[in-house]
C-alpha cells in the first residue's frame, strides 16, 4: 500500500469518525429539533454520488469513507425523520 492511499484511508478515517457522536447522540436523547433536514438530504445525496464516483474510479479510500459516511449519514437523517 503506497503512501497517498494511506492517507486517504486515514482522513477517510477522521471524516467518517466524526459523525458517530452525532448518530449516538440523536439516537440516545431521540431529539433532532436543532438538525437540518434539508443540509442531510443534500449531503446524504453528495456522498452518494462520492460513493458512485469512488466505485467507478475503484478508489479503496473514497469506496470506504463514504460507504460508511453514508451509513451513518442515513441513520441521522432517518431519526431526524422519525423524531424531527
Amino acid at each position: 500500500m503506497d503512501w497517498l492511499t494511506i492517507i486517504g484511508l486515514l482522513a477517510a478515517a477522521c471524516t467518517t469518525a466524526a459523525f458517530v457522536p452525532q448518530v449516538v447522540r440523536s439516537a440516545r436523547s431521540k431529539r433532532t429539533k436543532d438538525i437540518s433536514l434539508a443540509m442531510y438530504s443534500l449531503f446524504t445525496g453528495g456522498i452518494s454520488l462520492w460513493l458512485a464516483y469512488g466505485l467507478l474510479l475503484r478508489n479503496i479510500p473514497l469506496i470506504c469513507a463514504n460507504s460508511v459516511t453514508l451509513v451513518l449519514a442515513l441513520a441521522v437523517l432517518r431519526l431526524k425523520l422519525r423524531y424531527g
